[in-house]
């Protein structure tokens, strides 16, 4: 599988660490990417991602205290991936907007995570938080050339210390979009176009600290053939989540793997998340009720996003999130991505990792513009 044949995908470096495959699992929360899922892309030969936001929903004291749970959960997880593929590369998903984003992030280093991936608002002070002597590597989340520029700059002025990679997310992602609702359908805001806008805003920084800063291309992304178009565009790698739902290993509950295969191509929608910003989830009876103005948390128990205020928020995300993960669609609901009516069944990691290498070769091979 990871032979050094000409059609084969090439292996994405960031830094000092090699993937043999150019791919990077999205860190999906609410418990849907833990240690189980990560650690089967990592030991498949991608890079595995947990998600950090409400890590610890499954530790039998989260709801006395959810804080110290999800510290505990998030060590004891990368803990157990590392374990699990000691020759793969383990990252966390942490998002600037998370009350505890500061702590996760240390405990994250200090735990042996390879990367640190950060979006959900621009992560500005990441480098700073780094505790001495961790080798994390440090990778944002942009939508824009724009806020790669804006990153690169800061960290540069500040701590003297250039973005290790870039992920580039498009509007057709699953969860939070770092676009406003109308412009997720400007052709200006597709992957393809952002992708080239980042690998130009990134060009003068890799001058700058001569060393190359990866770009990442996220968003929509569902095949082999996919993700050789990315590469073949500059991209050093992909990012996909949807994929990684609807395999065996994902720590989400079968039911929620189950929405995802039936789905159809009309039942995802743009919702307006109660962090803020919009996303895209599978329509569903919680989703109407909330539009109707049924939901209504009475307390905030986790505190966990720095932009939500119960007292005016029409449900607590973190609550739906969870419930739909445990299967109880009903009370909660899935976020997906824009490709998630193509998703038939559910396979191994294994199992995708080798069609989507297979599809890649094929597109290698029947490309006529390509070099030989």
């Amino acid at each position: 599988m990871f032979s050094n044949a000409l059609h084969d995908p090439p292996p994405l470096t960031i830094r000092d660490v090699t993937a043999p495959l150019p791919i990077i699992q999205g860190g999906m929360g609410i418990g849907v990417s833990m240690s189980r899922l990560a650690s089967a892309v990592a030991r498949s030969g991608g890079i595995g991602v947990l998600a950090a936001v409400m890590i610890g929903m499954s530790e039998p004291d989260f709801r006395k205290d959810p804080k110290g749970s999800t510290f505990r959960a998030l060590a004891r997880h990368i803990k157990l991936a590392k374990e699990a593929a000691p020759n793969g590369i383990i990252g966390v998903n942490i998002m600037v907007a998370l009350q505890d984003y500061d702590e996760l992030v240390r405990i994250a280093a200090t735990s042996g995570a390879d990367l640190i991936i950060s979006g959900a608002g621009l992560p500005l002070k990441l480098p700073g938080l780094v505790p001495e002597g961790c080798n994390t590597k440090l990778v944002p989340i942009v939508s824009s050339g724009r806020a790669a520029q804006v990153i690169c700059r800061r960290w540069g002025e500040h701590f003297s210390y250039p973005p290790d990679a870039i992920v580039v997310e498009g509007p057709l992602a699953g969860g939070h979009l770092g676009f406003k609702k109308e412009d997720l359908v400007l052709p200006e805001n597709s992957i393809e176009n952002l992708v080239t806008e980042v690998i130009e805003a990134v060009r003068p920084f890799e001058a700058k600290y001569n060393r190359r800063i990866p770009v990442i291309a996220a968003g929509g992304i569902y095949t082999g053939e996919d993700i050789y178009r990315f590469i073949k565009m500059g991209a050093a790698g992909v990012q996909m989540g949807t994929r990684f739902v609807a395999t065996h290993e994902c720590d989400a509950s079968d039911r929620f793997k189950q929405a995802y295969v039936n789905a159809g191509k009309d039942d995802t929608e743009i919702i307006v998340s109660p962090v803020g910003m919009p996303g895209r989830a599978l329509k569903g009876a919680f989703i109407e009720k909330a539009k109707r103005g049924e939901k209504r948390p009475h307390v905030c128990v986790n505190k966990c996003i720095k932009t939500c205020n119960y007292k005016t928020t029409p449900y607590c995300i973190s609550m739906a999130l969870i419930n739909a993960q445990r299967g109880n669609i009903d009370a909660g609901f899935v976020f997906c991505g824009a490709n998630v009516w193509r998703v038939n069944k559910i396979v191994s990691v294994q199992e995708l990792m080798d069609e989507l290498v297979d599809g890649y070769r094929v597109a290698a091979c029947t490309d006529k513009s390509a070099a030989v």
